[in-house]
């Protein structure tokens, strides 16, 4: 199912997997269009008389839009929500008649309680503490990993500081990093470098390793060329003279 395309965002489509990250995404994209207020909080009393009021005096034309507005605010958001579920997930809200409920619905489903989000929350520590990065991974594919593993980890209320990140960055990765971490820690306070200058450095360094070993790699292949032209010249070289042998020893009285 595509994502909304009436508001002009492209909506994250919620599976059954991830769902905070997915929550996070959506409260933004109902906040960008006003809306959220509305899907948290659902229509409001006075919203509620006002369909009385449509009701008894369906002359009160001012009263009529202010309530047909505020219901055409709250479909939209419900179609929001529905575009933005898989066909698997859609029959759970399909009965849903307000953005408030359709959101709620998914919420107590899959946000889980206190005891289910301590159990996530302490399964993400485990894998953070545990995480390395394995000889041969490229350095930015690690850290996509690392990064994304924190953020699921804020997703349930734990923010690590700078300083644990970098600790973390430093100790996790790959032996061949080893004598950068050790000037680093030689060099720099661990108090107040940015997590992101030391990235910015291991980079610096992954990008040499790459020229490194380009130019070794053109070595080689320029040694392989030098080679091959070398053993075509003995051969053609070693060819005649066996032609010549043989032509000699043919043509000999």
């Amino acid at each position: 199912m595509a994502g909304c395309r009436s508001t002009e965002v492209r909506t994250p489509i919620f599976s059954g997997e991830n769902y905070d990250v997915w929550r996070i995404k959506m409260v933004t994209i109902f906040k960008s269009l006003g809306l959220w207020s509305l899907v948290e909080k659902g229509i409001s009393t006075s919203d509620s008389k006002k369909k009385t009021i449509k009701v008894k005096e369906s002359s009160d034309e001012e009263a009529d839009a202010e309530m047909i507005a505020v219901l055409m605010k709250d479909a939209k958001a419900l179609g929001i929500i529905q575009n933005a579920v898989s066909d698997q997930i859609f029959p759970r809200i399909a009965n849903a008649d307000s953005s408030k409920m359709a959101w709620n619905l998914l919420y107590s489903e899959y946000h889980g309680g206190d005891q289910v989000r301590s159990v996530k929350l302490q399964n993400l520590r485990r894998k953070f503490e545990y995480m390395r990065m394995r000889e041969g991974d490229q350095l930015t594919a690690y850290l996509t990993r690392l990064n994304e593993l924190i953020n699921q980890m804020k997703t349930f209320g734990e923010v690590l500081s700078n300083e644990r990140l970098v600790q973390k960055v430093l100790i996790s990765l790959s032996r061949v990093y080893d004598s950068i971490c050790l000037v680093i820690e030689n060099t720099k306070s661990l108090e107040t470098i940015e997590l992101h200058e030391v990235i910015a450095i291991f980079k610096s360094q992954e990008q040499h390793f790459d020229m490194h070993n380009v130019d070794i790699a053109e070595k080689a292949f320029g040694s392989f060329l030098v080679d091959t032209k070398g053993q075509n010249k003995n051969s053609t070289q070693t060819g005649s003279t066996k032609s010549q042998k043989n032509w000699k020893s043919n043509n000999k009285p």
